[in-house]
């Protein structure tokens, strides 16, 4: 029986320029196709564009079980060129350990740091490599390391990553001019803590197959090959693919991983599945799935969490890259959240309740947003409420091809790549997709999303002792036949019923089941005779002091709550 092997994906991440191909080039013993700069652009500007994958085969270390075995860490040199996050973050989501990159001479970059908030998204685990020891003069160079070292600490001592193993390497000494005979430094320390820091990532080989495939080239006389990372499921020869972007089922008639032909694999291998022939220019990136298991989605509603590192608010209609896969496209979103009784709820985990209801939000909630009315109140009380949890529909501005409860990013990818700023916004998870086309109607009316609203009048004066006249609660042109029925308040404790509209100018009659309490009748008396009299002569001193006591009016409030989505748009009282 052959010796199993193990394979782990380790993400090779940092800044531009830290040295991520040259590490991963010191690392591998196998090469993949996509690996090392191979595509012409790449090479021709010195960067890497896009995923490149090799491979490091090592004996089984002893945390992952007993007997003979390989340790394959497939290696997945994510580009580092800040227009390129697109393709990190969609690096990111095949990846069980992740390596941070850092030039020892410049420490945390603006995109070091982006990469560590991907990190903390997609990864469990983490080694933070200090890159370039040989640019330091030999003399300074291991107070220099132990300098940055404690500086690395101190920027992961808040994040999930606190206490990882840091190293220190020269994977290319000399840099990328210098002769190949220059051997590098600290990369079989590297090696061993990679081993250590490896571990059995959960591999399941039931449900569909879905892989995100990041290179697609032909072979004459054998077929077109896709190769990938598998992201659920298994695949085996002979089995029927589809793609859904060409929309497109093919057999698979052979399968390598790194350069050995094999029959079968399973969730988070990296294989190279050849089908017969089409255009490889199709589908230069993208996924590969059981035929009919993947949703063309034009809208989504996901859970999410605010990034801590974003400046600003993340306000309702705002437009931001959206990244559901391998896809970036643009999308708009609307936040909203539990109704205020149920904020400390718990909510059951990657399900959404289409039962309840939800409150929209201007903003995302979060400390720094006092947005909604009810939280400026708590805030006096000294405690800002925040739901324990808060979703957004997103609504793409072009369909996206995507699984269920997949990672969903958003950032302001168009934010100066020059800002010293963190462009990722939040992340997510897609809880439910929209297929229909004309999901406004067919589904959005589903989504119980409301908007609170208050709005306040006058009562102007009394008609008996069960009815009121109000104004400037509607406006003129207001119909206010739709609001007839509805219940509203006094400031003075009655509860009224709107009757029907008095006049042209937008006042209403108001009917007072219980009738007025006498106060208020004298309060309401007094306000209209001194008006009628304002406009006879001057005031006397008399009248300026009972001015003084009715100053204020008897205000009417109205409050409702509306539907988002109710194409009726009716108003509804509890």
């Amino acid at each position: 029986m052959a010796a199993r092997v193990l394979n782990v994906n380790v993400g090779v991440l940092g800044h531009i320029d830290s040295g991520k191909t040259a590490l991963a080039r010191a690392l591998s013993t196998t090469g993949s196709t996509a690996a090392f700069d191979r595509a012409p652009q790449s090479r021709a500007r010195g960067i890497t564009l896009d995923l490149g994958f090799s491979c490091l085969r090592t004996a089984l270390p002893p945390q992952l079980g007993p007997g003979p075995g390989e340790l394959q860490l497939t290696l997945v040199d994510c580009p580092g060129h800040a227009s390129l996050i697109r393709t990190i973050i969609g690096g990111a989501q095949i990846i069980d350990l992740m390596m941070l990159v850092i030039d020892v001479t410049k420490g945390m970059q603006t995109q070091s740091a982006e990469c560590l908030v991907i990190g903390q998204i997609a990864c469990q685990k983490m080694v933070v490599v200090l890159n370039k020891i040989d640019l330091l003069p030999e003399g300074k160079r291991q107070s220099a390391i132990e300098k940055m070292t404690k500086k690395m600490q101190k920027t992961l001592e808040n994040t999930k990553f606190a206490g990882c193993p840091i190293v220190a390497v020269a994977a290319k000494p000399g840099g990328p001019e210098a002769p190949e005979s220059e051997n590098p430094l600290g990369i079989s320390e590297l090696i061993e803590v990679l081993k250590s820091q490896a571990y059995l990532p959960s591999r399941d080989p039931s449900g569909h197959f879905l892989m995100a495939v990041d290179h697609c080239f032909s072979i004459k006389g054998q077929g077109t090959v896709m190769t990938g990372t598998i992201l659920s499921g298994s695949v085996s020869l002979g089995d029927n693919v589809e793609i859904p972007a060409l929309k497109v089922t093919k057999k698979v008639k052979s399968m390598q991983m790194f350069h050995t032909p094999v029959t079968y694999a399973m969730q988070g291998d990296r294989v190279g599945v050849c089908v017969t022939q089409f255009d490889p220019k199709l589908l230069e990136r993208g996924l590969i799935c059981t035929p009919d298991s993947l949703h063309t989605i034009h809208a989504a509603i996901i859970s999410l969490k605010k990034i801590q590192y974003f400046r600003g608010a993340l306000q309702t209609k705002a437009k931001f890259h959206i990244t559901v896969g391998h896809e970036t496209v643009m999308g708009r979103v609307m936040f909203f959240s539990p109704a205020p009784a149920n904020f400390n709820e718990e909510i059951q985990e990657n399900v959404f309740d289409f039962e309840k209801d939800y409150l929209y939000q201007e903003e995302y909630l979060s400390k720094d947003s006092v947005s909604s009315e009810e939280n400026k109140e708590n805030d006096q009380a000294g405690e800002v409420q925040l739901p324990k949890q808060q979703w957004a529909l997103l609504e793409f501005e072009k369909p996206v091809t995507c699984p269920k409860l997949c990672l969903v990013i958003g950032s302001k990818l168009d934010t100066d790549i020059h800002a010293n700023t963190c462009r990722l916004a939040f992340h997510g998870v897609l809880l439910q997709g929209m297929e229909d086309k004309n999901y406004t109607e067919t589904f959005l009316p589903k989504l119980k999303v409301y908007k609170q609203k208050h709005k306040e009048g006058q009562v102007e004066r009394v008609m008996d002792d069960y009815s009121v006249i109000g104004r400037s609660l509607f406006k003129k042109e207001t119909n206010i036949q739709i609001f007839v029925g509805l219940k509203v308040k006094l400031s003075t404790g009655e509860d009224g019923v709107i009757d029907g509209g008095f006049g042209q100018s937008g006042k209403f009659k108001i009917r007072i089941p219980d009738g007025l309490k006498p106060d208020t009748k004298m309060l309401l008396t007094a306000a209209s005779k001194k008006k009628s009299k304002g406009g006879k002569g001057d005031m006397t001193k008399e009248d300026e002091s009972s001015k003084n006591d009715s100053a204020q009016p008897v205000t009417v409030s109205l409050i409702f709550k509306r539907y988002v989505f109710d194409t009726q748009k009716k108003m509804i009282q509890s």
